[in-house]
């Protein structure tokens, strides 16, 4: 990947993925090498990642995936990289015909990256062409998180969501936008809800795929919860029996890294959360999960990925309640987010959608339009 323009002097620069064709060589040739683990009892996902779903996908990547078809893809769109606090941000800007279009800010997941978006574009930049409305058009600004894709690697400590998300209002104002919304998942939900907490001047909301609040041990919080949030702390308790890594990444990142660094199989493999574990509901595409984790390779970007997980653990900060307006849309096979403890964390929550029908923990991927109309419906209300 190359920045094709030279330092100016501008804030604001052009950006283009180009690959080198040695690199996407070294990749063939290192899948071509694989080295697959002693397979597992029974090679399904119940001890992580089975050989066979590894099999097929090594056979994919390196005969029926197209890296430069992706590339265009994602060279479609206007890049940009700036520097912000230190690090150079690269982002995705795309700016809506329609006048009077709603600045919004895309925050992606771990492990994805701005690429997380890309169907999302057309539905928020041109509602009328997917059954929208004209009024509900949005300016949209993708940014790659500090060490995620294609922004540089971080080099300081101290790259907190909260950091995160004062980079991002930094990185608003130097486009033009006096007010702007933000949507989030995963971690991009975190740093949302920081936005939410900063709650800068112009700032409209936030609307997020899950707000991570958790009981607080008031036995009166239970006393208040439906039959389907007792389904949420089920998924809760499953995800955290299947999510060794947010343990791995949070205390010993550098040292997982190497791996992830080193074996593109190893890398994908670690990113199984794409795939929900194994459990049958995702309906990420393989290609699409071969699409992150090759941003994510050939940014070797692992390490920075992961020690965002570590500086959060090591951040000292005081619960605080968001008071920003909120949306949120809780999918069938997402985190659950139960609203009885959210509303203890977050006082202004003004937008709740259930999707019972299906989708997960990536939406944006799995079900864009629906993620976008509900994007829209929200903004919409604030109005």
């Amino acid at each position: 990947m190359t920045n094709t323009t030279s330092d100016t002097g501008i804030d604001i620069r052009p950006f283009r993925i180009e690959v080198a064709q040695a690199e996407l060589d070294d990749l063939m040739e290192r899948l071509a090498r694989t080295r697959l683990p002693q397979p597992a009892p029974v090679d399904d996902w119940d001890y992580g990642t089975p050989n066979s779903y590894l099999r097929e996908a090594v056979e994919l990547w390196r005969s029926g995936f197209d890296w430069r078809a992706q590339e265009a893809r994602i060279n479609a769109v206007p890049h940009f990289v700036t520097e912000v606090d230190g690090q150079a941000i690269h982002f995705i800007h795309v700016k809506s015909e329609h006048p009077g279009a709603t600045p919004l800010l895309l925050a992606h997941t771990y492990p994805g990256s701005s690429v997380d978006y890309l169907d999302m574009i057309g539905p928020l930049v041109d509602p009328v062409a997917h059954g929208g409305r004209a009024e509900d058009a949005f300016d949209v600004v993708i940014p790659d998180a500090p060490g995620f894709g294609f922004s540089a690697p971080v080099t300081d400590r101290g790259w907190t969501t909260a950091r995160v998300a004062r980079a991002y209002d930094t990185l608003v104002r130097r486009l033009g936008y006096a007010e702007y919304g933000i949507h989030g998942s995963d971690n991009g939900a975190m740093v949302a809800r920081e936005l939410g907490l900063l709650n800068p001047d112009g700032f409209l909301g936030l609307h997020v795929l899950q707000l991570f609040s958790f009981p607080s041990g008031d036995p009166s919080e239970f006393e208040r919860l439906e039959p389907q949030d007792y389904a949420g702390l089920e998924h809760m308790q499953w995800f955290q029996s299947v999510g060794g890594y947010n343990t791995m990444n949070a205390s010993r990142p550098q040292t997982v890294a190497v791996g992830l660094s080193d074996s593109p199989i190893g890398l994908l493999a670690y990113s199984e959360l794409f795939n929900s574990f194994g459990n049958g509901t995702s309906l990420v595409s393989l290609e699409q999960i071969l699409t992150e984790v090759t941003v994510n390779w050939f940014a070797n970007a692992a390490a920075g990925m992961s020690r965002a997980y570590l500086e959060n653990a090591r951040a000292e900060a005081e619960p605080q309640v968001n008071t920003a307006p909120t949306g949120v849309a809780v999918f069938k096979d997402d985190f659950q987010t139960i609203r009885v403890f959210a509303e203890r964390d977050n006082s202004n929550i003004v937008h709740w959608s259930r999707f019972d029908e299906g989708g997960g923990h990536f939406a944006a991927l799995e079900l864009p339009e629906v993620v976008a109309g509900d994007i829209r419906a929200f903004f919409a209300a604030l109005r």
